[in-house]
């Protein structure tokens, strides 16, 4: 199980990429905390326990993403993913059209806080959102029932653009105390602008 979660993350940050970058036929590196490992496998493993486990990686991986490499360094772990992953995700893996919409949503100019709001309503009729307050972020929206996009998306006003990152939950649980609910369920909320109409938007990469 811990192994699949971990394959479901990695091919959905490649989609992400893909989705922000266009696709390219190339290695990518993804790097993860010891804290989400942990999470996806339900243990409390030190470094080295944990680059000992994935140093045994499903022979399925080797299939779909390739020969992955993992290195570790102070509890931040790198997965190298091959040429042969970015090819496989982008020729099996069916895209993600909410993450699609989304790049192309802030990445036009005049784009507001309104239309994101919208644009998570029209995936979902169950959506969160909330002001953050740790000077990280401003808002954070997430889909609240669906299995398959358990990922907290996060935006931030840096004057000229707006940027988001998106985390999964365990990747919060620092900074969660901080956060408070300002709105509640965003589809109850039809016609709230949250003072931000007059901000433009474009996606920066992370």
């Amino acid at each position: 199980m811990g192994y699949e979660r971990l394959e479901k993350s990695l091919t959905d940050t490649i989609k992400e990429e893909q989705a922000k970058l266009g696709f390219r036929k190339e290695a990518i590196r993804l790097y993860y905390p010891l804290s989400s490992l942990n999470h996806f496998f339900d243990v409390q493993e030190g470094e080295e326990q944990m680059l000992h486990r994935l140093q045994h990686l499903p022979e399925t991986w080797q299939e779909k993403l390739g020969d992955v490499g993992v290195t570790a360094k102070k509890e931040r772990f790198c997965f190298y993913i091959p040429e042969q992953g970015s090819v496989y995700v982008h020729e099996h893996e069916k895209p993600d059209e909410f993450i699609r919409e989304l790049v192309e949503l802030v990445g036009r100019h005049g784009c507001t806080m309104q239309e994101i709001r919208e644009l998570f309503c029209k995936h979902s009729s169950h959506v969160e959102c909330q002001k953050i307050e740790n000077g990280e972020f401003d808002w954070m929206f997430r889909f609240a029932e669906d299995e398959e996009d358990p990922y907290y998306y996060c935006f931030k006003d840096e004057g000229i653009h707006i940027i988001y990152h998106r985390f999964l939950p365990e990747e919060l649980q620092g900074v969660w105390s901080l956060m408070k609910t300002d709105t509640g369920k965003a589809a109850d909320q039809q016609g709230e602008n949250y003072g931000t109409d007059n901000i433009t938007f474009s996606y920066k990469p992370g």
